[in-house]
């Protein structure tokens, strides 16, 4: 008589075992340290990723919270083959994506993305990152799913990747745009130019920094939001120094900061290449209303 065939409940116990061993791999854990996390033994641990146990759906929130993922990121991660979940672990930490060479703050070339990170951008812009399966993302890319597998292990991977490389870049030119001032109002009039010029060059990353926050898991998306608080806090320190001189007069300035930081991040909403204004004119007026936001004294 032959081996009886698997239950649904079993081959499901089987998969979701084996995208839990996918998400360790990738975030670099070891099994002894995340049984040690999860307070089971290691060998409680190899057979739940083997499918040889059942995991309730509070050990599955412990595995999560252990490993700093939420559950649905868990069950988003695709397995489609052994070899693809050990390919993991060598891709936990890939290099980081070089900036352009640009010559300038305000110079934008294009960004060259590997294959997959570049899918996964047109993917998210195209229907949004909940709404994006790591199955689209590898059809756009022209490679089996397997293979996404030798680039990113899941679709967070990709999303932090990109927003990465948006606050390091944004971060990048925001430093030497700040250096350029001579004085408090110059340099509060370059951070502007400058997030205004990103934010139009670089539109569709900064639709998806605007947008997908929200899809990040907890502890990417405080990642993110410390990043993207550095940059603020420029402008916040420019402002201070220049109310402090006596060259911006209005009240609230740190509230009317705000609103000029947000004013700029918003542009990727409704600006288009093809529309009236290019990033460079869209720059000058942006700066020219922040001064009378502020009330300068020129």
């Amino acid at each position: 008589m032959g081996c009886s065939p698997m239950t649904a409940l079993e081959m499901a116990d089987e998969a979701v075992g084996a995208q839990v061993r996918a998400i360790r791999l990738s975030r670099g854990m070891s099994l002894r340290s995340l049984a040690r996390a999860i307070s089971v033994s290691p060998a409680t641990l190899s057979q739940i990723e083997n499918g040889r146990t059942g995991l309730t759906v509070s050990r599955l929130r412990d595995i999560a919270a252990a490993m700093q993922v939420s559950v649905a990121q868990i069950l988003d991660t695709v397995v489609s083959d052994p070899e693809s979940i050990e390919a993991l672990a060598e891709i936990a930490h890939p290099p980081p994506i070089p900036p352009p060479a640009d010559a300038s703050w305000r110079a934008y070339g294009p960004i060259e993305f590997d294959p997959v990170l570049q899918a996964a951008l047109d993917e998210f812009l195209h229907i949004g990152y909940h709404g994006a399966s790591v199955r689209g993302i590898a059809a756009r890319a022209g490679l089996s799913v397997s293979g996404i597998y030798h680039y990113y292990p899941s679709k967070q991977h990709m999303l932090l990747r990109l927003l990465e490389y948006t606050m390091d870049d944004l971060l990048r030119r925001a430093e030497a745009a700040r250096s350029e001032g001579r004085d408090a109002v110059e340099r509060f009039r370059f951070l502007v130019e400058h997030l205004a010029l990103f934010h139009t060059h670089r539109r569709d990353l900064g639709f998806i920094g605007a947008s997908e926050m929200r899809s990040l898991s907890p502890a990417n998306a405080r990642r993110i939001a410390g990043l993207r608080n550095k940059q603020s806090q420029m402008v916040y320190e420019e402002v201070d120094t220049a109310v402090r001189e006596g060259r911006f007069t209005a009240d609230k300035p740190h509230e009317r900061a705000r609103a000029v930081v947000t004013m700029c991040t918003a542009l990727p909403t409704w600006w288009r290449p093809h529309g009236p204004y290019t990033p460079e004119q869209i720059a000058q007026q942006y700066e020219s209303f922040a001064l009378d936001l502020m009330e300068c004294r020129r």
